[in-house]
Parts: C-alpha cells; sequence; structure tokens
C-alpha cells in the first residue's frame, strides 16, 4: 500500500547547535525540498547547500533524491582537515611521544 505522505526527519549538527525535524511530505518529496520545508536554512545561514553535502543515513545523496518513508536527511558541515591527512598527523604525534618516553627531560 502506497501511502499519500511519507514520515522524514532533517538532521544537522552546527558548530554549537543540534537539530533534527520530523516532518510529513508528500509522496515523492525530494532532499532539497524536505529540506526547504524544515526551515533549517532559515535557521542556520552557515549552510550552503552548493558547499555542505547531504546524505540519508550516512550514504550520500543528491538534492534531487526522492525520499522514501523514514528516511533521515542530513546535512554535513565541511571537513576541517583532511581526514587522511589528520590521521597521519595524530600517529606521527603518537609516534614522538613513544620515542621521548622514558628520557630525561
Amino acid at each position: 500500500m502506497v501511502t499519500e505522505y511519507l514520515h522524514v526527519s532533517v538532521a544537522y549538527v552546527g558548530a554549537s547547535e543540534q537539530i533534527l525535524r520530523n516532518l510529513e511530505a508528500r509522496n515523492g518529496t525530494c532532499v532539497m525540498e524536505v529540506i526547504e520545508q524544515s526551515g533549517i536554512l532559515s535557521q542556520c545561514p552557515e549552510i550552503d547547500l552548493a558547499v555542505n553535502k547531504v546524505g540519508i543515513f550516512g550514504k550520500m545523496a543528491k538534492l534531487d533524491q526522492a525520499l522514501e518513508d523514514g528516511d533521515r536527511v542530513e546535512i554535513y558541515r565541511p571537513l576541517i582537515a583532511d581526514p587522511k591527512t589528520a590521521r597521519k598527523r595524530r600517529a606521527a604525534d603518537s609516534r614522538v611521544l613513544e620515542n621521548t618516553a622514558g628520557q630525561p627531560g
């Protein structure tokens, strides 16, 4: 049985706030439409959908992707640092600490 309305949510975690909006949307509504309906764009002017990526339950999605009942649309903040570079830096820092442990300071 196909329902006329979907129950979906939109999530965004900003630098100082977490937002989760539960919405009813018409069957056939796309990601962009439900983001606009949520009001998050006016509440969080730092969101630029030309820059911020979006996904559904942690998997990247396009703004024109149709939603299914129960979907959670997520708006991601831009990365501050490349994850691979950050991992390498942490590994190098831990090697330095291991090499200096036990040495007189």
